[in-house]
């Protein structure tokens, strides 16, 4: 972290106190504001775990295309998107397996885990609320969250009979790619029965940029290696016959055209392939009683979205080695069929700028949800709750003539039995179990079936003591790779690759130790101590093929073990009757940290990716500030700041960075509310980001602005909300470090988009 940048950050987040301060009138006596988490057994007294919620008016405003996108503006959280139709968030710079999705405190169960251009099947607009556990929650949901949660609770199952039906609806439109989205959710009951309807909606043709689709320094690197190829093909084919000075005429004015054709191609202004079409819904049924209820819930959701950036090299391999051996006067009288011959479809939708044939991702998902309740189920326990998750998933990607499908039919269980005061203790005893079933077929299947299976059992608890209030928690994992296809060993350059039949299992503990300590009215600090380990996923150890999505030729490694962890977060909270502060400095030291190493060679024209381990260390520090300067009779002005940076380095020789990892932030906001009117004004900085792994590029700094407008009013029973918003209104071109993508698909470009929210 630059001095410079740390000065600014620290120095807002401490003058916002005493900016805060010389606003107030009249003496005050807080109490620290402690944030429900409803998904966590001991939230209710407070949680050491740095943690952040969106509900209400709040997540109303931050809801858009993807989860990722919705929570990216949290501190210490950022977007790992893939185009506007993917977005998986990045919490203290770890992605992947390493953040779990949950809906509804159960695994979302789709595939968004195993590769950067596959979406998360959860939709914001349905969401009650979004619970975010930043930091190893492993104790809570086994060694995939190593890195930290996002729950999306949705309220398909309801817990209560409501009094009257109630529901929801929410439209809006914008300019950008013309997208519209639309949701409705419906709740009611009558007796012991309540139920539950929702349904969503969105469409968005491919969207506009700023500039080209392409990075400038992608660009620039490939302008590069094209002349040196043409200078080592020259040097290569030059005849001494008498044909030597027409033919080298020839090859550089065939050089001129290819390199205009290529400036042709490039993409500017629209992202080829960024269109998405989606839509899903769900029912809901509970049974309630005196002392708890019963639910189910069915959901599906059906989502076609253009995967921009892909490419077909692989394809072209035998038609391009075939074509190296021509002579030159065979390429001469073929030029004119070069690009059928060479690049195939590819060449036609780059000239067409994808409308054609860029591949699609089709994705459905059929999920059963249960969950049921019991208060006093027995002796020395307050309540039980278990909650069952089933699910069907497919998606298939590609274009007219190549295709892949995905599939997922996996299940996940688990029972919490919370009991009363043990020895000074209250907490919760767990048990969770999960099954598995992936496969992948068709020409870009880039790593085999394989069937997991995990077990967990945990407890968290926690006692209150003079002064201070501690935490602590251990569990107990099991993870099962089972092949269900092997590994081919000539392809593969890891030794002893499995085959069919063989599996791979790996055993965990976890533990945490954190403490509350209160520090008069304003203060309060908390610590915390947590070691978690991380069975490797099935694409981890087994990867072994083509990820033309990505670019990249994938090779796992059979032999990888458990990644362990052990972090320590020191948190201070401080609160006035008008402003707040929260500062969160973390420190995760990693054993054979899992990791994709790029080689610097090419398989099938793809960049080769190999799995690998190593010692890691990550440092971050996240900071954040509010404050109400103005407040008159029905109305407020309040102004926030933030800064986050994560450190992320290997221990290794040489370049010790690992890929993706966001950049330093700084924002600020504000925030006026007046009678029905409201109206904020959000700005944020993303420093350039230099620290780069080997074989990446390095992103520039980009603004972003954000604006909304909105007046509410009643009618009856019945409120409204119409708004107006605008996104990147600088119209900068923004390329997200922690995208797979960055340099081939930046963000969205400047986007207004117009609304309704209607309650009743």
């Amino acid at each position: 972290m630059q001095p410079k940048k740390l000065f600014f950050a620290l120095a807002i987040w401490l003058a916002a106190p005493a900016f805060a301060a010389a606003s107030e009138s009249g003496e005050t006596n807080p109490r620290i504001e402690e944030v429900l988490v409803v998904g966590h057994p001991l939230s209710a007294e407070g949680l050491v775990q740095p943690h952040a919620v969106l509900a209400g008016k709040q997540l109303e405003r931050r809801a858009i295309d993807t989860i990722g996108e919705t929570v990216a503006g949290e501190t210490g959280i950022h977007n790992g998107s893939f185009g506007v139709a993917v977005g998986r968030p990045v919490i203290h710079g770890l992605a992947g397996p390493r953040v779990r999705m949950l809906e509804d405190r159960i695994d979302t169960l789709d595939v968004s885990v195993t590769s950067g251009d596959h979406a998360v099947t959860v939709d914001p607009l349905v969401a009650e609320r979004v619970e975010i556990l930043k930091g190893s929650a492993t104790l809570l949901y086994g060694s995939g969250a190593i890195g930290g949660v996002v729950d999306t609770h949705t309220g398909r199952i309801p817990h209560q009979v409501p009094d009257r039906i109630t529901g929801k609806l929410h439209a809006l439109g914008g300019d950008n790619g013309d997208g519209k989205n639309g949701s409705f959710r419906v709740d009611g009951g009558f007796g012991n029965f309540a139920w539950h309807f929702d349904g969503f909606a969105r469409e968005r043709d491919d969207y506009d940029i700023p500039g080209y689709a392409e990075s400038s320094r992608l660009m620039a690197m490939e302008a590069l290696e094209g002349h040196d190829d043409h200078d080592h093909d020259e040097d290569e084919h030059h005849d001494e016959d008498e044909h030597h000075d027409e033919d080298e005429h020839h090859d550089e004015d065939e050089h001129h055209d290819d390199h205009g054709d290529e400036e042709e191609e490039h993409a500017h202004g629209t992202v080829p392939g960024s269109g998405m079409e989606s839509y899903g819904g769900a029912a809901g049924f509970s049974f309630v009683g005196e002392r708890g209820f019963f639910g189910v819930s069915v959901s599906q959701l059906e989502s076609e979205y253009g995967i921009p950036g892909h490419s077909h090299a692989h394809e072209d391999e035998h038609g391009h080695d075939d074509d190296e051996h021509h002579d030159e006067d065979e390429h001469h009288d073929e030029d004119e069929h070069h690009d059928e011959d060479e690049h195939g479809e590819e060449g036609d939708h780059q000239d067409e700028h994808g409308d054609e044939d860029l591949p699609l991702s089709d994705m459905k998902q059929t999920r059963i949800d249960v969950e049921a309740a019991l208060n006093e189920p027995l002796p020395g326990f307050t309540s039980a709750n278990l909650r069952l998750g089933i699910n069907d998933y497919e998606h298939t990607e590609g274009d007219a003539t190549h295709g892949t499908t995905f599939s997922n039919e996996a299940w996940e269980a688990r029972l919490e039995l919370s009991h009363r005061d043990w020895a000074g203790w209250n907490g919760a005893f767990g048990v969770q179990y999960g099954d598995r079933e992936f496969s992948a077929i068709g020409e870009e299947a880039f790593t085999p079936p394989v069937d997991t299976r995990s077990f967990g059992v945990f407890w968290v608890g926690e006692r209150s003591f003079s002064g201070f209030q501690l935490e602590a928690g251990a569990r107990y994992d099991r993870v099962k790779h089972k092949l269900l296809r092997g590994v081919s060993p000539s392809r593969s350059p890891a030794e002893g690759s499995p085959t069919a039949g063989g599996s791979d299992s790996f055993d965990g503990l976890s533990a945490s130790l954190g403490a509350i300590v209160p520090m008069g009215d304003i203060f309060q600090a908390r610590l915390l101590a947590d070691y978690s380990t991380r069975a490797p996923a099935g694409d981890e150890l087994y990867a072994d093929g083509p990820h033309p999505a990505t670019s990249s030729f994938e090779f796992g490694d059979p032999n990888l073990e458990e990644e362990k962890a052990i972090n320590l977060s020191a948190i201070l909270d401080a609160q006035g009757d008008r402003w707040s502060l929260h500062g969160c400095l973390y420190l995760t030291e990693f054993s054979d940290f899992i990791y994709q190493q790029a080689t610097g060679e090419e398989m099938r024209g793809l960049t080769v990716l190999l799995f690998s381990q190593a010692d890691a260390t990550f440092v971050g520090l996240d900071l954040e500030g509010t404050a109400t300067v103005a407040s008159w009779e029905g109305g407020k002005l309040n102004l926030s700041a933030f800064y986050d940076t994560v450190s992320a380095e290997l221990d290794i020789s040489g370049n010790d960075n690992l890929p993706r990892i966001p950049p330093e932030r700084a924002g600020l906001g504000m925030d006026l509310s007046w009678g029905g009117f409201d109206a904020s004004i959000d700005y944020v900085r993303a420093f350039k980001q230099n620290d780069t792994a080997d074989f990446e590029l390095a992103t520039d700094a980009y603004d972003d602005l954000r604006a909304y407008v909105g007046w509410a009013g009643e009618w009856g029973n019945t409120s409204f909300t119409v708004f107006l918003q605008g996104r990147n209104l600088t119209d900068d071109e923004q390329r997200l470090h922690t995208s797979i993508v960055k340099d081939l698909v930046p963000q969205p470009g400047r986007t207004i988009e117009g609304g309704v929210r209607i309650s009743f």
